[in-house]
């Protein structure tokens, strides 16, 4: 695994997931109890696979997520604002 591979996960704790940075290349993660919500906040995309769980990450958050640098995610994921629109998500793009 690429060193630095893994600090998108900063942007995930941030907004309230229950992960321990074990190592640069070995995260744990708890499972969510529910007793507190992720919450939306500002981040940028680095990559095309860390876009898209940031992604999902604000998409079942609680609040507004902005995410910058989503062109990483739009190239290899063609219409995915509007394919994910069409089954109920609120994505927004601004100019």
């Amino acid at each position: 695994m690429f060193e630095s591979r893994l600090f998108f996960v900063d942007k995930l704790i941030d907004m309230g997931a229950q992960i321990t940075l074990c190592d640069p290349h070995r995260v744990q993660v708890n499972g969510h109890d529910f007793s507190q919500p992720l919450r939306g906040i500002t981040m940028t995309s680095p990559d095309i696979r860390a876009g898209v769980s940031l992604l999902i990450a604000a998409l079942s958050a609680e609040g507004t997520s902005t995410i910058h640098n989503i062109e990483q995610v739009d190239r290899g994921y063609q219409r995915i604002a509007q394919r994910l629109n069409a089954i109920g998500a609120k994505i927004e793009r601004l100019p």
